[in-house]
C-alpha cells in the first residue's frame, strides 16, 4: 500500500500573494481580538511560511498592521456605501450613522483596530491607510449635501463621527445602554443625526446658504 500523504491544515498559504494573505489572516486575528492579537510570528506559523518570510512584505509589525487597517477601512467603505445606495425613508446621514453603529459593535474587533489603535497616529499623509481614512470622512461629507460655507459642513461632519464613535466605544464596554434615559443606543445615534442636521441647516441659513441634502 502506497504512503499516505500528509495533509495540510486548513490555513496554511498554499500559493499566490503572500502579501495579501497575511493581510486577511492578521484582519481575521484582529477580528476576533482586535489589534493586539496580530503577531508576525504566529501569522507566519498558521499560513506555513518561514518565519522570514512576512519581512520580504512588511518591514515590521507596524508595517502589517497600517496595510491591515487600510483593508478594514476598505470594507468599512463598502458597508457605508451600501447603507446609502438603496432608497430608504431614513436620510443618507441616518444611514450612514446606523451602518457606523451596527458595524463598530458586530465586528467590533476590526473597529479598535480602525479607531482604538496608535497605528493612524504615524501614518504618512498620502498613504494607502490615510486615503482609505479620508474615503471614510468624504462618505460622511456627503451624506451631509453640498459644500457649505466656511467649512460647516466638515465641522458638522466632525460632530457626528466622534458621537457615534463614542456610542460605539461605551456601548461595546457596557459603559452606555440609554437605560437612564430611557432611550436605545440607536434611538440615541438617531438623535444625534437629527440634531446634526438641525444644527447645520440653520448655520447655513444664517451665513446665508440654502438647507441640509437628506
Amino acid at each position: 500500500m502506497p504512503p499516505r500523504l500528509a495533509r495540510k491544515p486548513v490555513n496554511t498559504y498554499h500559493h499566490g500573494d503572500l502579501r495579501d494573505a497575511l493581510v486577511q489572516a492578521a484582519l481575521a486575528e484582529a477580528e476576533q481580538g482586535g489589534p493586539e492579537s496580530i503577531s508576525l510570528k504566529a501569522l507566519a506559523k498558521q499560513l506555513g511560511v518561514s518565519q522570514p518570510a512576512p519581512y520580504r512584505h512588511f518591514a515590521d509589525r507596524e508595517a502589517l498592521l497600517e496595510a491591515v487597517t487600510a483593508e478594514a477601512f476598505r470594507q468599512f467603505n463598502a458597508v457605508l456605501r451600501e447603507s446609502v445606495s438603496k432608497p430608504s425613508k431614513h436620510s443618507r446621514l441616518s444611514r450612514i450613522a446606523r451602518a457606523t453603529l451596527d458595524f463598530g459593535l458586530r465586528r467590533n474587533g476590526i473597529y479598535r483596530l480602525m479607531f482604538a489603535s496608535r497605528t493612524m497616529a504615524a501614518v504618512a499623509k498620502d498613504s494607502e491607510l490615510s486615503n482609505a481614512k479620508m474615503e471614510t470622512f468624504g462618505l460622511v461629507l456627503q451624506a451631509l449635501g453640498d459644500p457649505a460655507p466656511g467649512f460647516l459642513r466638515e465641522r458638522h461632519a466632525l460632530t457626528i463621527w466622534t458621537g457615534v464613535h463614542g456610542v460605539v466605544m461605551l456601548a461595546e464596554q457596557g459603559l452606555l445602554t440609554g437605560e437612564a434615559a430611557h432611550i436605545s443606543i440607536e434611538e440615541l445615534v438617531e438623535d444625534m443625526v437629527r440634531q446634526t442636521e438641525l444644527a447645520l441647516s440653520v448655520a447655513i441659513k444664517a451665513a446665508g446658504g440654502g438647507a441640509v441634502a437628506r
